[in-house]
């Protein structure tokens, strides 16, 4: 998959996550990414100088900040996006307006759709990035920094006692993640019974009720913003809630676990380090 056709051997491809074999006559050299997670991915694959576009909110590593913005991963101006003449957009399988990205790819513009939802799916795709940019050093370093970062957790917790979890990814309305969602995969490697993981939606909606009656050990949640602890208030009013009871209200900035990135070793880390204190206040 990440091999160029042989057919096309002076080109460099990828298969994107829809299955589509995207090839370039050269490197990319000017690639827009539609989604902040797409932008932390790209520099991470090496190639923070080839971005020349980015949508809001894409602000780490801080370079992004002063990249083009060409509004928001849900409606991109397609005229200033134009403008910036990307040879390469990367794209927000389930984050992007689907009519724009057909839009692009109707006026010749090579998009690379991408949806990571495994740890491993992190790394394979900062590889196929790097291949299309022609960064392959970077990118695969990085890629393998980061698979052996996970596997390292893996083995540390391999062995912990279940957690009872709820994760809040929202506030209004109230939501969380199931088990095949890549937190939930998170929360797994953690050793964290996640109480909503057998629900179908990959972030299904829920309500207060259900939460208290799941009675989660821990709770974690983030926030509209890195410092903002205000989601897990509310669960203060609730003291029959074993999470409540033992003060296992625990923040985690958003960034280092909803974006699909490199960052995700740190945010993972960060989880485990959490689930460790609720084992720790156990009676």
């Amino acid at each position: 998959m990440l091999l160029a056709s042989p057919a096309l051997a002076s080109n460099v491809c990828a298969t994107d996550d829809l299955g589509e074999e995207i090839c370039l006559e050269h490197p990319a050299k000017r690639i827009a990414a539609l989604s902040p997670g797409a932008t932390e991915l790209a520099w991470a694959a090496g190639a923070g100088d080839q971005v020349v576009a980015v949508v809001a909110y894409s602000d780490y590593p801080p370079a992004a900040r002063e990249v083009a913005s060409v509004g928001s991963h849900t409606r991109m101006d397609m005229e200033r996006l134009l403008e910036l003449q990307p040879d390469l957009v990367i794209g927000w399988v389930t984050g992007n307006p689907t009519e724009q990205l057909v839009t692009l790819k109707d006026m010749g513009v090579p998009v690379f759709s991408i949806e990571p939802r495994s740890f491993e799916a992190v790394s394979n795709t900062i590889e196929r990035i790097s291949i299309l940019a022609g960064t392959e050093a970077k990118g695969f370093a990085e890629a393998e920094r980061f698979r052996q970062g996970i596997a390292d957790l893996q083995g540390a917790y391999a062995k912990a006692d279940p957690v009872p979890v709820f994760y809040q990814v929202w506030d209004e309305p109230l939501m969380t993640v199931n088990s095949q969602h890549l937190i939930g995969e998170m929360i797994e490697l953690c050793g964290g019974d996640n109480v909503f993981g057998q629900l179908d939606r990959l972030v299904p909606r829920i309500s207060a009720e259900a939460v208290i009656a799941a009675n989660p050990e821990a709770i974690l949640a983030g926030g509209m913003g890195e410092e903002n602890r205000h989601w897990l208030t509310r669960w203060q009013a609730f003291p029959s809630i074993t999470a409540t009871e033992r003060n296992n209200l625990f923040f985690i900035p958003p960034s280092l676990v909803q974006r699909p990135t490199p960052r995700m070793l740190e945010g993972t880390q960060l989880f485990c380090e959490k689930l460790e204190v609720a084992r720790g206040r156990r009676p």
